[in-house]
């Protein structure tokens, strides 16, 4: 029988526990499409794998239908991390780290079919009757006060609203509202500017806090290099 030297069994032992040579690091969010495809060409489909191939790991973004379920099993370690989220989640979730860089900017808008209007703020909305989805704290506490608001359990039902002219408005995220009025063909336009415009970030669980700044480097190199903006061109929907 041969003998394996100790020299080797380390080596052997090195190279199964790297990065490069374990599973693919799961990647969560808990959005939809156009960022997550069931054909694996969405947004984030495509940009996680690129960020980390830069860094030497395979990695792949994974959806939840549930947001609150994704943020826990990204803190619990079920998963690596998740991308898609506002600054200061290290506070309630402990064990996630943030990367710098940020991922995008979110955009939180309106859309109409019947009206075409600047919406320069909150007030703007107050003459219509407005539609959006319980507990979208980015619209429920500027609009608490709001005369003629309709909420609904989802997207689907946010754009039936619109669709049947139950509401003159209803707000969403820009690039799944896009999505969603271009796959259901609903003859709705985008009414800008955004009404908010968030950050969105990159976490990491702490047992890979030596990425964070390897993952930022590579995030930025993407965008320098335009390989960020042919993936957002290539998957975010324009109206």
């Amino acid at each position: 029988m041969m003998k394996i030297s100790p020299i080797c069994i380390a080596a052997l032992a090195l190279l199964a526990s790297s990065p490069s040579a374990a599973e693919a690091l799961r990647i969560n969010t808990g959005v939809g499409a156009p960022y997550i495809q069931a054909d694996r060409k969405g947004f984030l489909d495509l940009l996680v794998p690129e960020i980390f191939r830069r860094v030497g790991i395979e990695a792949e973004a994974v959806g939840y239908a549930a947001s609150e379920r994704a943020m826990i099993n990204a803190n619990n370690g079920v998963d690596d991390g998740m991308a898609m989220r506002i600054k200061g989640l290290e506070a309630i979730y402990p064990n996630l780290l943030r990367v710098e860089e940020k991922i995008i900017d979110n955009e939180f808008v309106a859309y109409s079919i019947r009206h075409d209007f600047k919406t320069t703020g909150f007030d703007s909305l107050k003459p219509f009757q407005v539609g959006y989805i319980i507990g979208w704290k980015v619209f429920e506490v500027p609009l608490r006060s709001a005369p003629a608001v309709t909420l609904v359990q989802d997207a689907n039902q946010l754009f039936t609203l619109l669709d049947k002219d139950r509401a003159d408005v209803v707000l969403f995220e820009r690039w799944q509202g896009n999505w969603l009025v271009r796959e259901r063909r609903i003859p709705a336009r985008l009414l800008l500017p955004p009404l908010v415009t968030t950050e969105m970030y990159m976490y990491l669980h702490k047992k890979h806090a030596h990425l964070l700044g390897r993952v930022a480097e590579a995030l930025r190199a993407a965008k320098a290099d335009g390989s960020y903006r042919r993936i957002h061109e290539q998957t975010l929907p324009r109206l």
